[in-house]
């Protein structure tokens, strides 16, 4: 049987696996659907339409699913789609995504987000990221795999964060952050590449030369951005394994929308 607390309420039209944990007060409305052995903490609100994966831990007062903050919503089917694996802690807001965009909300697998940290609509989470406390993402905001953003971080709407970057403390990001970058601040600013998480990684060591080589080219040659996309595509077959790293940093820039922080 689902192991449902008596106070808790759950809509007859949300499908629960059997081995889902609802703790007590939880709240949890049509429409919604949860994959086994995920718990939900208590006082938790989870409206549908949304689904939650595998082997979740919700913890207590998140509030999940509800309509985009978007004055433009006007009831349109959008839904919000939660992955595998994920901590999700104390008071986090994870909104629907709106009909001006894809429509869906999206979080990956395996992401550790810590408490009061808010998605809004139309965000897309990769996989493996940390949101450290009161993180806040606006609408349409896309974080790549193994990003970490750290606490009371602000990031604008439309805004990019590439796969394995990291922001500080605190920071204001209003341009896109480009893949293994570090930034931090208000104004915001590039403070080297995330050496560190790359190693925890298993990136050879020649693959993090490479990726010394493309942040010095970008951020440290004085070259124009443009000059700095040729310089960095013709390192193409100089390194071992390093193809898709080179892939991954070119093709953010090309898709950047906000420009880049520089």
């Amino acid at each position: 049987m689902t192991r449902i607390h008596a106070t808790a309420v759950v809509d007859p039209a949300a499908e629960l696996d059997g081995t889902v944990a609802v703790g007590p007060y939880a709240v949890i409305g049509a429409g919604v659907r949860i994959d086994a052995r995920t718990s939900v903490g208590a006082h938790c609100v989870i409206e549908g339409p949304t689904t939650i994966g595998r082997d979740n831990r919700v913890f207590s007062h998140a509030a999940l699913g509800a309509a985009p903050q978007d004055k433009k919503y006007a009831g349109e089917p959008t839904r919000l789609e939660i992955g595998h694996g994920n901590t999700i802690r104390e008071f986090c807001t994870f909104n629907r995504g709106t009909a001006q965009d894809a429509g869906v909300t999206r979080i990956g697998d395996d992401n550790w987000v810590m408490a009061y940290v808010h998605i809004a609509h139309d965000c897309q989470v990769g996989h493996h990221t940390i949101l450290a406390n009161n993180a806040t993402l606006a609408g349409h905001v896309h974080v790549g795999d193994w990003v970490i953003v750290g606490g009371l971080t602000g990031i604008h709407q439309f805004c990019k964060v590439g796969a394995h970057a990291m922001t500080g403390f605190q920071s204001h990001v209003s341009q896109d952050v480009p893949p293994f970058m570090m930034v931090s601040g208000n104004p915001l600013a590039v403070h080297g590449f995330n050496i560190e998480g790359l190693r925890r990684r298993g990136f050879s060591r020649e693959r993090i030369a490479l990726v010394k080589q493309m942040h010095k080219l970008l951020y440290r040659d004085g070259l124009t951005l443009e000059a700095a996309r040729q310089a960095i595509e013709a390192l193409r077959g100089t390194v071992e394994g390093g193809e898709a790293d080179i892939a991954l940093l070119l093709d953010f820039l090309a898709a950047s929308t906000r420009g880049i922080a520089r």
